[in-house]
């Protein structure tokens, strides 16, 4: 039985809670001692301690993972009329992040097996109004990051990692938001590294970029009610980054155990004729912030598993091209051909560091009967 009675979570926050809980009422009893409550000493900490884990870059706490997409391509220097290539295959932040810069982004398919960014398909997207190719390491895993350096470097284009699902994931050994111009990193509290609330981050290897952002992101500010130009409000709270202070030391553990819950499921499932799992790039060491199959009779699947306690998940359901906040784009169905067909067959199935053996044979056996049951 479960934590949660016959109920098994898609994530189990409390569980991870409460093996923290001692560090974690003291750290956040502290900010509220020192009243630190917007940026402070938390934050920096954290901010120092992100960017050594991602591999000797700086990072530059914000509000949230939206708000951080949008700062790094303002930042590389995307602006009105420029065009961002990207994936219709992702959460619709990474869109909103282009699109409130009055940037146009551009849609490239992604890949049969990994669903992550087709590399083979940029060029052709590439025209004079583009700027910068935003891939998104989906699920935990990296996009193939090589083909895409060399198209930026031989075309001038600027790389923003969409890194938001990604924190920890390795590619050739290089750190997911390492390998950019800049990267984006969401802290939303279901992620491998999550805080109580919202919370984001920009990594970048450039200490100007860096500079720039920690002025962008406190209203342009250079010293108090001085603005050398018109900036935001997305500051990280003190709170969250004395949250993340106390789970930081542990993501590659986290991530380690997610791994052996992803093996364990592979080792049972990955025998049954009518599911595959959404495959590992070569070269990626993934995290998985999701555990991604693809099935025929997705909706079925998921029904059976509601049924029997077990919360899973579609991500995503819909493309992006094809939605209504989308619709002024104008891409017609058809488009995008990988994208569109994976979005029917789909499901995330629970994943988490605490999940145990006996709730994980649990999700088994039913998903094996569910897909039994499709072909009976």
């Amino acid at each position: 039985m479960s934590a949660h009675g016959n109920q098994i979570p898609l994530v189990d926050l409390k569980a991870q809670y409460l093996a923290l809980k001692p560090e974690i009422d003291a750290a956040m009893a502290g900010v509220i001692d020192r009243t630190s409550f917007i940026l402070g000493p938390e934050v920096e900490a954290f901010e120092t301690s992100f960017g050594a884990f991602c591999g000797g870059v700086q990072a530059i706490g914000v509000a949230n993972g939206t708000d951080a997409t949008g700062m790094a391509l303002r930042a590389v220097g995307v602006g009105a009329g420029d065009e961002v290539i990207t994936v219709s295959h992702t959460f619709i932040a990474t869109v909103e992040g282009i699109s409130e810069l009055g940037a146009k982004p551009v849609f490239v398919d992604v890949q049969d097996g990994t669903l992550l960014m087709d590399a083979s398909k940029v060029e052709a997207a590439i025209t004079s109004r583009t700027k910068a190719i935003l891939p998104v390491h989906l699920y935990g895993q990296t996009v193939d990051m090589d083909p895409l350096l060399a198209l930026a470097e031989k075309h001038d284009l600027k790389i923003v990692e969409d890194a938001c699902q990604a924190h920890g994931a390795e590619y050739k050994g290089r750190r997911a938001g390492s390998m950019g111009d800049a990267a984006t990193f969401s802290f939303y509290p279901g992620k491998n590294l999550g805080a109580y609330g919202d919370a984001g981050a920009i990594t970048t290897r450039h200490a100007e970029v860096a500079d720039w952002l920690k002025s962008l992101r406190n209203h342009g500010r250079a010293t108090k009610y001085t603005h050398d130009f018109e900036g935001r409000n997305s500051r990280m709270d003190g709170l969250q980054g004395a949250v993340l202070n106390v789970k930081l030391p542990h993501l590659d553990r986290w991530n380690a155990k997610r791994r052996d819950v992803a093996a364990r499921y592979d080792a049972a499932l990955m025998g049954l004729p009518n599911l595959r799992r959404v495959a590992t790039g070569l070269g990626c060491t993934p995290v998985f912030h999701l555990y991604v199959v693809r099935v025929p009779n997705r909706d079925q699947v998921l029904a059976t598993l509601k049924a029997e306690g077990i919360e899973a998940g579609i991500h995503y359901p819909v493309p992006l091209h094809l939605q209504k906040a989308c619709a002024h784009l104008e891409i017609p169905s058809g488009t995008l051909p990988v994208t569109e067909r994976v979005a029917s067959e789909i499901l995330s199935l629970p994943i988490f560091p605490e999940l145990n053996e006996k709730d994980q044979d649990r999700i088994i056996e039913v998903v094996r009967k569910a897909l039994a049951g499709s072909h009976a």
